[in-house]
């Protein structure tokens, strides 16, 4: 009997890490998400940054409009105490200063001043750090929603050179993400039951564009859901609205969210959404590639049949036209009626599969072009003798 105890050494545990480290799945896993953390990084790094930047600045802003708006609110009432007892048209000199007071709040919310309520403890949330982090996704994204911007030389100078990093790094990983999205799609409809399998081509492009975009209306909607539950002005439409101008990257403004406790959460929500709309993207130029291919294959075939319809376009015959026509035809919808039979072969035999048929179709067109070949004219030559 065997009484040897066996532990795993550190060594042990070093090797097998290292040996699950070097599959080749693990290393996709781990690039994708080294490239999804990294961009989250450098999003929140932007945020601290534009926080720290423009934070003082709109704190000293809204100090001075705040003082600004309580010395117009004190003038006015002193003016119109002191100023209209013993007048005999005293509502005109209240209009007046009045006038004056609503120039004085005009000016306030144009520099972005949005409440006049509990003025002595009014505070800034526009920079907060989940406000900030948001702004910074924005801009990474070429959003823009246009609600906070940097008013600062240092935050507007920090944005240029934050932008020409971060864009190319987002569009990287929405790229990445969607090319991950689109594979996962491809690989859960080969999985998919046989009608869907043995799909014709037209068929399973339809079935690839309808479930893509079903599946964004989809997301669109749980994405509008949420937003009327953490926004209780909004609508379901405006919060499908809103989805549907920020996947788009149009980026109107005209309805942002306002509770900065769910900046992070949406943030992370508009990343994965316009990788979603990546990934369509992806699938459609695929079978745009792969119908280019196709279209690319019949070209050879037409162009032969129809240099051969020209070479004898002297005496051309129509039953002989007609019949090549119908030839030419049968290339064409060759992708259709050979679907089925093609998708059970290999990529390299379908191949040779599609060759030989094509090969087959203008060897009977060549053939029956010789076979049809015009005989030459006969000329008879009648001789009469005459006994004159």
């Amino acid at each position: 009997m065997d009484s040897r105890v066996y532990v795993n050494t550190p060594m042990d545990l070093k090797t097998r890490l290292k040996s699950w480290c070097s599959d080749v799945r693990v290393k996709q896993a781990l690039q994708h998400m080294g490239l999804f953390i990294t961009l989250m990084a450098y999003t929140v790094v932007g945020g601290v940054v534009f926080r720290c930047l423009e934070h003082p600045a709109e704190i000293e802003r809204i100090s001075r409009l705040r003082s600004s708006l309580l010395h117009s609110r004190r003038h006015l009432a002193e003016r119109i105490i002191n100023n209209t007892l013993g007048l005999q048209e005293p509502l005109e000199y209240v209009y007046f200063e009045l006038k004056e007071y609503e120039k004085v709040l005009e000016d306030a919310f144009a520099e972005g001043f949005q409440s006049t309520h509990h003025l002595d403890k009014y505070e800034s949330e526009k920079w907060s750090f989940l406000t900030s982090v948001f702004f910074s996704s924005t801009v990474l994204t070429t959003i823009g929603y246009g609600n906070t911007v940097p008013v600062t030389t240092e935050g507007r100078a920090f944005c240029i050179v934050f932008a020409l990093v971060g864009i190319p790094l987002t569009l990287t990983v929405i790229a990445d993400m969607g090319r991950l999205f689109a594979t996962s799609l491809s690989a859960f409809t080969e999985r998919m039951p046989g009608w869907c399998r043995h799909a014709t081509i037209m068929r399973r492009t339809s079935c690839y564009a309808v479930g893509s975009v079903a599946f964004l209306f989809v997301y669109l909607s749980a994405g509008a859901g949420f937003f009327v539950i953490w926004e209780e002005d909004w609508t379901f439409f405006e919060g499908f609205y809103f989805c549907f101008i920020t996947m788009t990257t149009i980026g109107f403004g005209d309805l942002v969210p306002k509770k900065p406790k769910y900046m992070l959460l949406c943030t992370i929500y508009i990343l994965i959404g316009l990788a979603l709309t990546s990934t369509i993207i992806e699938l459609v130029r695929r079978q745009y590639l792969q119908s280019w291919k196709q279209l690319q294959a019949m070209s050879g075939p037409l162009a032969d049949t129809l240099r051969k319809m020209a070479d004898s376009a002297p005496g051309i015959d129509v039953s002989a036209f007609q019949n090549d026509l119908k030839k030419v035809l049968t290339v064409v919808t060759m992708p259709k009626r050979l679907a089925n039979q093609l998708d059970r072969y290999g990529k390299k035999q379908k191949q040779i599969r599609w060759e030989e048929a094509v090969e087959s179709v203008i060897r009977d067109i060549s053939n029956g072009t010789q076979q049809k070949q015009p005989s030459p004219p006969v000329v008879k030559i009648v001789i009469y003798e005459s006994s004159v």
